[in-house]
């Protein structure tokens, strides 16, 4: 069979000094059907002249356009491929990201797109670290917390672009965001197990400079998806945001004979906000990344209908005795069952979301410990239930995010990242 076309879009405007390294990037793939276009917005300075250099190798449109996601908008329906990506005119595709990519998603048919690893980039182009957020699919998250996907490495099918309605032209720092909650919601998305992409951090970048309209729109988008007037994602992205601000305004009132005064101010500041994110948002959703579930875990699972499969562990606690696990679909009780010490597996049937919406799944326990301390002398104040080792709903696993037994990614930090209410792993007692 002939491999699928892949269309990559780069927008640019006035990137002359970055965009031979992107250009090189994706024409250096070792996939052969790539179809390469750099939509430009009028670039005044030598980005013309670099793109010319390539010939035919790519196509090169340079008009005003509308912004960014315009610019994407019109180099994916100019475009022929099934699979599309974009990659900014700053940023870099990894060494075969684009056959690993196409890999994927022919063997994930029902997903929508899939992402990996990546890394971070100085303003030179030396890569400086992983991408520290990158974590497995998690649709609750993604709607209500935080957008741990790397852009950069994210290939799209395209008919799932299309389905959805595009990226949205009205959005300016979030369209990326916005298109794999809506995809998510209705596919699925699925993470691969290799380095993608690259971003390149640097002082003028949009997220860098973002400040306080990148936070309204942040709200305004998790407002829409979620429905909730003060979602987590606000707070957290809102925190930080502000903390930043308000240090940098300590450090520059503040006299060099206060220099420890203005740095106690600021580590104040930034310990506050770690407190109220750490109570507020971390623990919003009930499971977390050992693997354990509080007492009510929430979770979200792409459009679809069929079984929902739950294999997990309930220790031999005194206090767990006769557990029983309420399982709600759209805030309706579908089942309940009983559970015993030791593995068990459950399934129930779920209905239909109405027009292409998620499930929204909440499993609540009907009685919790607290561990204490455990074997590392770290003190774990959760009240936990049990312990959940797989979701799987129409054939596509979940699991938590140190569980996944299909990740194994080689790499200078390649390690999941881990966000726990607390550093403490429960010990069953």
């Amino acid at each position: 069979m002939q491999p699928p076309l892949v269309t990559i879009v780069t927008p640019s405007y006035n990137q002359g000094r970055f965009i031979r390294h992107t250009i090189e990037s994706v024409l250096s793939q070792d996939y052969p059907h790539i179809q390469y276009i750099v939509m430009d917005g009028g670039s005044t300075d030598d980005t013309a002249a670099i793109a010319g250099e390539y010939g035919s190798r790519l196509t090169f449109i340079s008009e005003r356009d509308r912004g960014q996601s315009h610019a994407i908008n019109k180099g994916f329906q100019m475009g022929h491929g099934s699979v599309v990506a974009w990659i900014n005119s700053d940023d870099v595709l990894l060494p075969g990201a684009v056959s690993t990519a196409v890999d994927h998603l022919q063997r994930s048919q029902a997903v929508g797109a899939v992402y990996g690893e990546g890394f971070l980039m100085d303003e030179l182009g030396n890569l400086k670290a992983r991408f520290p957020y990158t974590r497995p699919f998690d649709l609750w998250r993604l709607t209500h917390v935080s957008d741990y996907i790397l852009q950069q490495s994210v290939f799209f099918r395209r008919d799932a672009v299309k389905d959805v309605g595009w990226v949205r032209e009205d959005l300016h720092y979030t369209m990326d965001w916005d298109l794999l909650i809506r995809i998510g919601k209705r596919y699925g998305l699925r993470r691969v197990p290799h380095y993608l992409g690259a971003i390149r951090e640097y002082g003028d970048t949009k997220t860098a400079s973002g400040g306080q309209r990148r936070v309204r729109e942040i709200r305004d988008i998790l407002r829409e998806h979620t429905g909730m007037r003060v979602p987590p994602g606000w707070i957290l992205y809102g925190l930080d945001t502000y903390a930043n601000i308000l240090c940098r305004k300590i450090e520059a009132g503040m006299p060099e004979s206060l220099r420890r005064l203005s740095e106690f101010l600021q580590m104040s500041v930034m310990d506050l906000c770690a407190t109220i994110i750490s109570k507020t948002v971390w623990k919003g959703q009930g499971w977390y990344s050992d693997g354990w579930v509080g007492p009510s875990m929430e979770y979200w699972l792409p459009h679809g209908t069929g079984h929902l499969l739950i294999e997990g562990e309930l220790p031999p606690s005194p206090w767990l005795q006769d557990q029983r696990l309420a399982i709600y679909s759209s805030g309706k009780l579908a089942a309940s069952y009983s559970v015993a010490p030791g593995s068990f597996r459950v399934a129930t049937s779920l209905p239909t979301p109405p027009n292409g919406e998620p499930l929204r799944l909440r499993v609540e326990c009907s009685k919790t410990f607290v561990p204490g301390y455990s074997w590392e002398n770290n003190l774990d104040e959760r009240q936990l239930g049990f312990l959940l080792h797989r979701l799987e709903w129409k054939g596509v696993d979940f699991y938590p995010p140190d569980k996944d037994p299909e990740f194994s990614v080689d790499g200078p930090n390649s390690h999941h990242p881990a966000q726990p209410s607390n550093g403490a792993t429960a010990a069953a007692s």
